[in-house]
C-alpha cells in the first residue's frame, strides 16, 4: 500500500464511527466498495480500534466540561443514539435513515448550545428535510450496487434491491420539502427584518432546487459517489452554487 493511499485511509477514519466499522467489519469486508475502509483493508488493526475507542469518548466528554452543561447532555444522548443505531437501529428499514437524520439534527442542536444561542425552528425544519434526503440518497446508490451485482438484499441492512424505486420517491419528496421550507422562510417576517433586498436571497431556492435535483439525477444514473456528503464537497459545480448563494446572502444584506 503507498503512502497516498495510507494518507486516503486514515482520512476516512476521521469520518467514520469506529465502533460503527468494528461492528459492520464481517459485512464492509464482502462489500465492493466499504471493504477499502481501514479495518476491513486491514490498513489499521482491530486493535488499534478497540484502543481508540474509550481514549475520545473519555476526551470528548473531558472537553465538553468546559461547554455549557446542555452540551454536556446532547452529547450524551449522541453517544447513546449511536450506539443504538450502531448495534441494532441501522438493520431497521427507515428507521435507520430517521435516526441518521436525527443525529444531525442534534449535532445542530448541540453546536447552537455550545455557542449559547437560540435556534431557529425553520433552521430544524429545513435541516431535517435536507438530511432525510441525503440519507435516502445514499441507501439508494448501495441498494443501486446491489442490483448491478445482482443480490437482493444489502449488506448488514434491512432493505431489498425491490425498494430502490421507492427509496428514490421518498428521498426526492424530501428533498423537494427542504426547498419549500427554505421559500417559506424567505416570505417570513424574521428574514423582512434581517435583509433589504428579499428578492435577492429568493434565488436561492432554484440554487437549491437545482443542486438536489441534480444529486438524484446522477443517484438514478448510477454516476453519485456513495457518500453525498463526500460528493457535495467535492462537486465542481456544488462548489459553485456554494460560493454563488453566499454572494447573493451578501447582496441581500
Amino acid at each position: 500500500m503507498g503512502r497516498g493511499d495510507r494518507i486516503g485511509y486514515h482520512f476516512k477514519l476521521t469520518h467514520y464511527h469506529l465502533l460503527n466499522d468494528l461492528l459492520d467489519l464481517p459485512d464492509d469486508r464482502r462489500h465492493p466498495t466499504k471493504r477499502h475502509r481501514p479495518f476491513a483493508a486491514g490498513a489499521i488493526s482491530i486493535v488499534h480500534g478497540v484502543m481508540l475507542i474509550p481514549g475520545l469518548l473519555i476526551g470528548a466528554f473531558g472537553l465538553a466540561l468546559f461547554l455549557p452543561l446542555a452540551f454536556m447532555g446532547l452529547l450524551a444522548l449522541y453517544y447513546v443514539t449511536t450506539l443504538a443505531y450502531s448495534l441494532w437501529l441501522k438493520r431497521v428499514a427507515l428507521v435507520d435513515v430517521m435516526v441518521l437524520t436525527g443525529l444531525y439534527l442534534i449535532r445542530i442542536i448541540a453546536g447552537a448550545a455550545a455557542v449559547s444561542v437560540t435556534l431557529s425552528f425553520w433552521l430544524l425544519a429545513f435541516s431535517m428535510f435536507l438530511f432525510l434526503s441525503l440519507a435516502l440518497v445514499k441507501r439508494f446508490t448501495e441498494l443501486l450496487t446491489m442490483r448491478q451485482r445482482e443480490e437482493t438484499t444489502t449488506f448488514g441492512r434491512g432493505y431489498r434491491t425491490t425498494d430502490r424505486e421507492t427509496l428514490s420517491q421518498f428521498g426526492s419528496a424530501s428533498a423537494y420539502g427542504a426547498v419549500l421550507v427554505l421559500a417559506f422562510y424567505i416570505d417570513s417576517e424574521a428574514v423582512r427584518n434581517l435583509y433589504t433586498h428579499l428578492e435577492v436571497i429568493w434565488l436561492l431556492c432554484p440554487l437549491l432546487l437545482y443542486m438536489l435535483t441534480r444529486i438524484w439525477l446522477l443517484a438514478r444514473r448510477g454516476e453519485l459517489h456513495e457518500d453525498p456528503v463526500v460528493f457535495m464537497i467535492r462537486d465542481r459545480y456544488g462548489q459553485w452554487l456554494v460560493g454563488m448563494g453566499a454572494i447573493l446572502l451578501w447582496l441581500a444584506v
